[in-house]
């Protein structure tokens, strides 16, 4: 007798699903107001030096009236965009299995204290490899003046269909960072979730700010060479370091704070979160220009982790190079690498930044 297979229909439903996605905007329904503290914290969480993170009369010698977040800030406000959409649109993903690999940031104005930003984000496209989605978020801010002062987008990879082992599932369970949602109101209506679908013909959420006409930089364009080689630079990394970042960024992934969850994961030990070592790479970048508005476009593909153990720091390595210079716009290219105990960090790390 021969056995009659079974077609597991939830499954190629679920594939179909996804790929119809491509392309959905939504809107984050509540706005996000950039306040001074929140600035200063995760200034103090990704170690960014500049005066203009923490004092208003240093962010007045740049040009503002608001202190200025770091260049990476929006990771703070796209991390609950992200877990938003996988809450309620990309359901059918195991959210133990979600991995992030680019981060891009394009700086049209620096993000200030005091502004409040809304955000929308395009499943921009989602490719299927076997068990694995790619997944490409696209986002922009839009400050209370009609202006977007920040885009860019995210690429995760989602597994799906994927079994995961109860034991761990339920170790996992146990060690998560809580973050219990406040509804309000009926939260059965459908108007009640953290997104607003949007209409494909929606019109743009608004117009690029105008870009500030000068900035503070230190190094003497006319004097750099393609090929300049930036001062290397070393940063250390410890345990507090990453349960302060993971308190402040709002990132719930245990394997950053707990050994256990971390060797569920095939870890050697706790790693270091991606964002916060692109942040630091970022303040490596902030401390040669001598002004972080400097930076108009930062994109970075992860390739590596740094390990930090308990019983000492971990030292991060950066360096950087002059790729491509503008006379015109007097701007340039410059490729940063990232490295910890000989583990490269980063396949790609681009700035694009500008001088005086």
């Amino acid at each position: 007798m021969v056995r009659e297979q079974t077609i597991e229909k939830p499954e190629v439903e679920v594939v179909e699903q996804t790929a119809t996605l491509a392309g959905s905007r939504f809107r984050v329904r509540e706005h996000y107001s950039v306040g001074r503290e929140k600035v200063r914290e995760f200034a103090r969480a990704t170690q960014s030096r500049h005066g203009a993170h923490y004092s208003e009369p240093d962010a007045r010698e740049l040009g503002y009236d608001g202190i200025v977040a770091p260049p990476t800030f929006a990771s703070v406000i796209g991390i609950n965009a992200t877990r938003a959409l996988l809450d309620s649109v990309l359901t059918e993903y195991d959210l133990s299995q979600i991995l992030q690999t680019d981060q891009v940031f394009e700086l049209t104005r620096p993000i200030l204290a005091g502004d409040r930003l809304s955000t929308e984000i395009v499943i921009d496209s989602i490719r299927q490899f076997g068990d694995n989605d790619f997944i490409l978020v696209t986002f922009s801010l839009t400050n209370q003046h009609g202006e977007i002062v920040q885009s860019g987008s995210t690429t995760i990879v989602a597994r799906r269909g994927v079994e995961v082992d109860p034991n761990i599932a339920a170790a996992v369970e146990n060690i998560m960072m809580h973050a219990r949602p406040v509804t309000v109101g009926d939260i059965t209506a459908t108007n009640s979730g953290p997104l607003v679908a949007l209409p494909a013909d929606a019109p743009a959420p608004g117009q690029p700010a105008v870009r500030s006409a000068s900035v503070r930089s230190l190094p003497d364009f006319d004097r750099l060479a393609v090929g300049d080689q930036l001062p290397a630079e070393t940063a250390q990394v410890t345990r507090g370091d990453l349960a302060n970042y993971a308190g402040v960024s709002g990132d719930p992934n245990p394997i950053h704070f707990s050994e256990r969850a971390a060797q569920l994961a095939g870890l050697p030990t706790v790693v270091a979160h991606g964002m916060l070592t692109m942040s630091l790479a970022g303040d490596y970048l902030t401390s040669w220009l001598g002004d972080p508005t400097a930076i108009e476009k930062f994109s970075v593909r992860f390739a590596g982790f740094v390990p930090v153990t308990a019983e000492a720091p971990s030292a991060v390595e950066f360096s950087g190079k002059i790729k491509s210079l503008d006379p015109h716009r007097r701007a340039a290219t410059v490729v940063l690498a990232g490295s910890s105990e000989g583990r490269k960090l980063f396949g790609r790390a681009i700035a694009e930044v500008r001088f005086a």
